[in-house]
């Protein structure tokens, strides 16, 4: 997997990747990580992903993780785990 740029956020690290044909942003928070896989001929130039990550984008990605973080506290609840 071949680097391409971090792209700046104040509460998450985000970065753009390529690899096997495809630009992969990963955005992490945490423990947590979402990626997002992006066909090389789907996306014209790689420079026009910071546009794509919008606020309403970037809003959901946030319920997500605080959607992972619950699901992962509520499993380990039920095994008795923490």
């Amino acid at each position: 997997m071949r680097f391409v740029q971090d792209i700046p956020h104040t509460s998450f690290r985000i970065g753009l990747y390529a690899w096997n044909g495809k630009y992969i942003v990963k955005i992490e928070a945490g423990p947590y990580e979402q990626t997002y896989k992006i066909s090389e001929i789907d996306l014209i130039d790689p420079e026009s992903v910071p546009t794509m990550l919008d606020e309403t984008f970037l809003n959901r990605v946030a319920r997500r993780f605080q959607e992972m973080d619950t699901d992962w506290q509520d499993t380990g609840e039920r095994n008795e785990v923490f």
